[in-house]
């Protein structure tokens, strides 16, 4: 029989089956299997149906698209519609996104505008992680394994009772893999690829009294490696195929790359139980400070400096975006009725602070990789919610709920160009203020068409806050930053969403199978976009008239005997643009665009979203056969996309699908103390484009190579 699957998608435990939204659930043994290998949070990407991942800068700064929905602007003031959520805290910046995980309970993707419990930035849905808590019990684990290129990845948790009111949980993460990747130019072996990440966290768990408790938690995390890989030229003309004799393990590159993170965090959840309801303090705060610096152009020279290549080198470009401050802190206070009556109700108030720094530095790889340009943003964000949620049980098998959320969102920010590149320095500091206030809402209905089958319909809403985006470094700009039309500031007004969705929930075949099914649709009003690229490193927000999209998820869970448990996913996203106006810079170098080209820029109405792939599936089979007091283990698993646009504009070249595949097999000792698993990430050593730049030349991102390893474990 298939478990019972508790998520907190509604801020309170509920099984799964009974939620009325989309949902896949990854629980610590699935986990485990694709997390091997020192994997980062793209892991997720094509695990679930209708979500993908993406980043230019290496481990950090992951991009979530879900149901096609996402942002692909590279800048670290960037925002983002689908939110990250840890342990009730919202994670703002995609680069505090990229946060290693370790130690965790389950990840819950919600799927859909979650505008009333979670709000701001989450219209196309939300990536919640929830880690591990302490427990009164004494238990723990060691996970270690070691793989191709020195590959390491080291988890460990210890927890149990101090006292009679006190328990506590410490866990640990340690990942490292060696430089592999050959510099031509340089003729450097083993220059590159390689990182090291360290990664801690303390909980404790206070219970004074059967009607409070408190739980602490202090955390960080360091990450000292390779950036962002950048090859210039390795897509065919004319089409999107790997250059002939690409060789994944070989750049030639004459500029630097170097990432480095350092991050700290704490968070303090209060609850106290007043009878017929529950009041919960969640207050969060995170500091960061970050670094990254790479070959841009992602080869060496330029035709004006020969020699150059590999290919046609424009221009060379290196530069570097950095964090040197970023602090967020976030509250939230729920008031809840005690679940179980004919009706359940949940009101709550919601605060959130965050204020960045970020510095942009461009280096001149001809002269001896010497910095000649900086440029520094600032930002101040506060925004404050007010929201609730009420449910209504009017028959026995009829479930109503209906949620409402007010929100107040302000932002102030200034950027300004103190050592230009090849403009003039910005006269003064460029200053731009937003302010918005909304109201969003979602209705749902559920009917138990039987004891294993829910029907559920549900209409909601989302919006993501005004955005300000002012890369001016390389801003071709030569007014001092006077002309708002010429000095690369610009503003994204909000984007909202209206979402309707279809589906079921059944658990049938004596509960060995599990089929949710959904289908929706979706249009956006206002979707904020973001023109990146073309003949410069820049980024311009816009506001597209309308995007509109279809789909359907499946998701399966089969266990068609005591030995075997099949998961599959699988889902189908349509999405279009829907501006006739909308006109954006197309690729500044070497591309087939197939759009209509307007005086110089490519008409994208009627395009599909950038990285939003029609076709996702994904699975995971899992065979345990039991050998006396021991057990053999194997297991396989894939995820699949098919072809997606890197940007808004068509291209021949700039799109890519992926298939990749995994597997381990092992033995469980007695008891399950012990355990030995061989594992395979990428079995089939795929090469996989997974994004490109496009300002300079045909300049494409790929994947990581095959990693054979070897995973001991022990639990006591």
């Amino acid at each position: 029989m298939l478990d019972e699957i508790v998520v907190t998608a509604q801020k309170r435990e509920e099984d799964l089956q009974e939620v009325p939204i989309s949902i896949t659930v990854l629980d610590v043994e699935k986990l485990d299997v694709l997390t091997a290998a020192g994997a980062d949070v793209k892991f997720l990407s094509g695990r679930v149906p209708s979500l993908t991942l993406e980043s230019s800068f290496g481990r950090a700064f992951p991009r979530f698209y879900i149901r096609g929905l996402g942002n692909t602007d590279f800048d670290l003031n960037a925002s983002q519609p689908v939110s990250m959520i840890v342990d009730e805290v919202v994670l703002e910046n995609p680069v505090v996104k990229g946060m290693p995980l370790f130690d965790l309970e389950r990840t819950e993707v919600l799927r859909g505008p979650q505008g009333t419990l979670f709000g701001r930035n989450t219209p196309a849905g939300i990536v919640k992680f929830d880690t591990r808590k302490p427990t009164r019990a004494f238990e723990g684990y060691v996970r270690a394994s070691y793989g191709t290129f020195d590959n390491v990845d080291f988890k460990a948790a210890v927890g149990g009772g101090l006292s009679e009111t006190l328990s506590a949980r410490a866990s640990v993460l340690y990942q490292s893999q060696s430089d592999w990747i050959d510099n031509r130019h340089t003729g450097e072996n083993n220059a590159l690829g390689g990182h090291e990440t360290w990664a801690y966290r303390l909980q404790l768990l206070w219970q004074p009294s059967e009607s409070f408790s408190g739980l602490f938690n202090v955390h960080g995390w360091e990450l000292d490696g390779t950036a962002r890989i950048f090859r210039a030229n390795i897509l065919k003309p004319g089409t999107n195929q790997l250059v002939a004799g690409f060789e994944q393990d070989e750049v030639w590159f004459d500029g630097l790359n170097d990432q480095e993170i350092s991050a700290q965090g704490a968070t303090v959840k209060l609850e106290w139980d007043l009878g017929g309801a529950s009041l919960t303090s969640v207050t969060g705060y995170e500091t960061l400070d970050m670094y990254s610096r790479g070959d841009i152009d992602g080869g060496f020279g330029a035709v004006f400096a020969p020699p150059s290549g590999p290919g046609v080198i424009p221009f060379p470009s290196e530069s570097a975006d950095g964090l040197p401050d970023l602090d967020q802190f976030t509250q939230e206070l729920r008031l809840a009725s005690t679940p179980g009556g004919r009706t359940d109700w949940l009101l709550g108030f919601f605060w959130f602070d965050e204020a960045i720094t970020v510095e942009s530095f461009s280096y001149d790889t001809l002269g001896g990789n010497v910095q000649d340009g900086y440029a520094v943003q600032k930002q101040d964000a506060t925004s404050w919610a007010l929201f609730g949620s009420f449910d209504f049980r009017p028959a026995e098998r009829w479930t109503l709920k209906a949620g409402a959320r007010y929100t107040k969102d302000e932002k102030e920010f200034s950027a300004e160009r103190i050592d230009p590149t090849f403009q003039t320095p910005t006269v003064r500091p460029i200053e731009v203020e937003t302010d918005a206030d909304l109201a969003t809402w979602d209705l749902s209905a559920t009917w138990a068409a039987s004891e294993r089958v829910n029907l559920y319909t549900r209409v909601g809403t989302g919006f993501r806050a005004p955005s300000i985006q002012g890369r001016i470094l390389f801003c071709a700009d030569f007014e001092g930053g006077t002309n708002p039309a010429t000095n690369c500031v610009s503003v994204a007004d909000e984007e909202e969403i209206l979402s309707f969705e279809v589906g079921t929930k059944m658990q049938l075949l004596d509960n060995r199978l599990r089929l949710n099914l959904a289908g929706y649709t979706y249009a956006v009003d206002g979707q904020q976009i973001v023109a990146v690229g073309g003949r410069y490193n820049t980024a311009t927000l816009l506001n597209a008239d309308e995007s509109n999209g279809y789909g359907f998820e499946a998701d399966l869970d089969f266990a068609p005997s005591n030995l075997w448990l099949i998961t599959l996913g699988a889902s189908y996203n349509k999405t279009e643009i829907d501006d006739p106006n909308l006109l954006v810079a197309p690729c500044g170098g070497g591309c087939t665009v197939l759009d209509p080209i307007v005086g110089g820029l490519a008409r994208v109405d009627g395009n599909p979203l950038p990285h939003a792939p029609e076709w996702i599936f994904n699975g995971l089979v899992d065979f345990r056969l039991p050998v006396g007091d021991s057990l053999f283990t194997a297991s396989v698993d894939w995820a699949y996309h098919d072809e997606k646009n890197f940007f808004l504009y068509e291209s021949r070249e700039f799109r890519a699908d992926s298939f990749e595949l995994g597997a381990r097999i092992g033995w469980v000792f007695p008891e399950a103390r012990y355990e030995v698993n061989l594992f395979a990430r990428n079995l089939t050593d795929e090469i996989v484009v997974q994004n490109g730049i496009d300002f300079n030349n045909l300049t494409g991102m790929t994947n990581e190579p095959r990693i054979i390893g070897l995973e001991l474990v022990a639990r006591f």
